[in-house]
């Protein structure tokens, strides 16, 4: 499905990846392949070789896990790790911070997540109530986030907090890094119908004591840093999204193409064959959104890659949720059973439409910011 806008180079990384995917496939172990995707480079592909990265971009990474999810295998975790807290660390962190952290997110030995979400602020990040406050040289920290993925196996959590400003008094938002065995950040699981490897956990954070080496960046650039993890996780949920549409898709035709029922294969009826080609096409468009969303990104421009990252998520969640249930459609009751495999993919392609920003505020940014219209909200 690659197509043209891609360089000879990026088409062989989609080749490879999907052989890597191929060889998993749904089922798969998630630690096996994960260990598996770094020792071939793919984890770290869009950080910096001086850090043991590829010295790529979002194009890349992108790729990297639509072709896992295509195959069945998604990794969560790459769209927290080394797309929002390695860009981040990589674009703002010390010296000390990116040798700390980039080599090991590169290659898979250590694994960090990202906590924004809290219960009270939802989609308004300037709700947000986790602050942080100086204590002699370092910083105190109290609040609560939730839906945080992958507390329990990540060595630290990239924390979203504000800081009160000296000269205004108001508050802006601040990172810090926060190790997971930090005496006062606690966690429990929140219980999920959703069925992923990659478990959900409420965090809170106790007075929980961190350096002055904790904060990642200026502390007058909070909200540029911020979108600047922010961004790539709208890229990589489109392709989290369009990888699973994929796959969804990919066992509808390889079904409608085998199973007979009157004189021919069932996919040779328009009522089963247009709307899988509109799945298809709608993949596609998605794709193509996606792509110019991390080229703008890779290119420096933030405001474009905004919009196209907004734009791209929300194509690729429509997409991806008309797929599944296309698919599921299409195998009858057949789409129900475990044996398929596609039933567990209903709740999954909904977490597209949810996180990490719902379609609303989606359709809320593109009519203000990009149509002008009055700010509802």
């Amino acid at each position: 499905m690659s197509g043209v806008i891609e360089s000879q180079e990026n088409k062989d990384l989609r080749a490879a990846v999907a052989a890597l995917g191929a060889r998993h496939g749904r089922g798969f172990d998630r630690a096996a392949l994960w260990s598996e995707a770094a020792k071939l480079g793919y984890l770290g592909v869009n950080l910096p070789e001086a850090y043991g990265g590829g010295g790529g971009g979002m194009a890349e990474l992108s790729i990297v896990l639509e072709e896992l999810g295509s195959a069945g295998c998604p990794l969560l975790m790459m769209v927290v790790s080394p797309a929002i807290c390695g860009t981040v660390i990589a674009r703002f962190g010390t010296e000390e911070q990116k040798r700390a952290w980039l080599p090991g997110l590169a290659d898979g030995t250590l694994t960090m997540a990202f906590g924004i979400t809290e219960p009270d602020a939802g989609s308004n990040s300037h709700r947000i109530t986790t602050t942080a406050r100086r204590d002699g040289d370092g910083w105190i920290l109290n609040g609560r986030k939730v839906f945080i993925s992958g507390v329990d196996i990540a060595d630290a959590t990239l924390i979203v907090g504000r800081t009160e400003d000296a000269r205004t008094g108001s508050l802006k938002p601040c990172l810090f890094i926060v190790p997971r065995d930090t005496p006062g950040f606690q966690r429990s699981r929140i219980d999920m119908e959703l069925h992923a490897a990659e478990k959900q956990f409420e965090l809170v954070l106790d007075d929980v004591r961190l350096p002055a080496e904790s904060l990642v960046g200026d502390e007058d650039a909070g909200l540029l840093q911020l979108f600047a993890g922010l961004n790539p996780e709208r890229i990589m949920t489109a392709a989290f999204a369009i990888g699973m549409g994929r796959y969804a898709l990919a066992k509808a035709v390889d079904y409608a193409t085998t199973r007979q029922v009157w004189k021919l294969p069932i996919g040779g009826h328009q009522a089963i064959a247009h709307p899988l080609a509109q799945a298809h096409i709608e993949l596609e468009l998605a794709r193509l959104m996606m792509q110019k969303a991390a080229a703008l990104y890779d290119a420096g421009d933030d405001i474009g890659a905004g919009e196209a990252a907004n734009m791209a998520k929300y194509a690729a969640a429509e997409a991806c949720v008309k797929a599944v249930d296309q698919a599921v459609h299409t195998l009858g009751g057949n789409g129900l059973t475990r044996e398929y495999g596609l039933a567990s993919l209903i709740t999954a392609a909904r977490v597209a439409r949810i996180a990490p920003v719902s379609r609303e505020m989606i359709l809320n940014y593109v009519s203000h910011q990009s149509l002008g219209l009055p700010k509802s909200y």
